[in-house]
């Protein structure tokens, strides 16, 4: 019997720290020294390049940090406002098709958002959750994963309260930066942050099967 996951809730915390948080999870994970483990956090403004990224989808980062990492994808950008989930999960045999992986994560979002009123929905060919119909559908979460040794981490970026108008720093995963909205947007108000995070856990819980030991306060 497999044991109970926890989450932790990291607050606003650097993304290079909890970088380094989450290879040191994983190496834990591999080594049967850690439980399943979802990260949760804000960062502030930074720039990732995923191993897939192209050096022209980032338009003008000025003093933005921009940090090469190891999860699949183009480019993200992350910033206050926007939920970040990072599981590291050691996936079971049953959960080894990668492709399946990220579906989950999708439907993840997809149930957090219908909480709140709000329909998400998936492009096919286009990793991440989307929302409102052809021909111009807006983004609300990128995805991007990286695994090792069946020990997955990154994850899911949820764009809640997110400025939108800071994505014109980027190309987001090669689109134009408009592509992006957030719940706040499509809502017409702003969600309850921590609402939508519950919400998430909670997801995260079914749609993968974990069931929580409790939350662990970062501090």
């Amino acid at each position: 019997m497999s044991k109970a996951a926890v989450v932790l809730d990291l607050g606003v915390r650097e993304y290079g720290e909890v970088l380094r948080m989450q290879r040191d999870l994983v190496a834990a994970r591999q080594a049967d020294g850690a439980v399943d483990t979802l990260i949760l956090v804000e960062h502030p403004e930074v720039i990732t390049l995923g191993r897939s990224a192209k050096p022209e989808n980032v338009v003008a980062a000025h003093d933005i940090p921009v940090v090469p990492v190891e999860r699949g994808g183009d480019v993200t950008m992350h910033g206050p406002g926007q939920l970040v989930a990072y599981p590291i999960f050691y996936l079971r045999e049953d959960e080894r098709d990668l492709d399946h992986y990220l579906r989950g994560l999708e439907e993840v979002v997809i149930r957090t958002c219908a909480q709140f009123g709000l329909a998400g929905r998936r492009i096919r060919g286009r990793t991440g959750v989307w929302t409102g119909p052809p021909p111009e559908p807006r983004k609300l979460a990128s995805i991007g994963i990286a695994v090792r040794k069946w020990v997955a981490w990154h994850g899911l970026a949820l764009n809640v309260t997110t400025d939108l108008a800071r994505f014109a720093a980027i190309n987001p995963c090669g689109f134009p930066a408009t592509v992006m909205t957030s719940m706040a947007r499509e809502l017409g108000r702003a969600p309850d942050f921590e609402q939508v995070k519950q919400a998430l856990v909670r997801q995260v819980g079914l749609v993968f099967s974990r069931k929580w030991r409790g939350m662990v306060d970062s501090d």
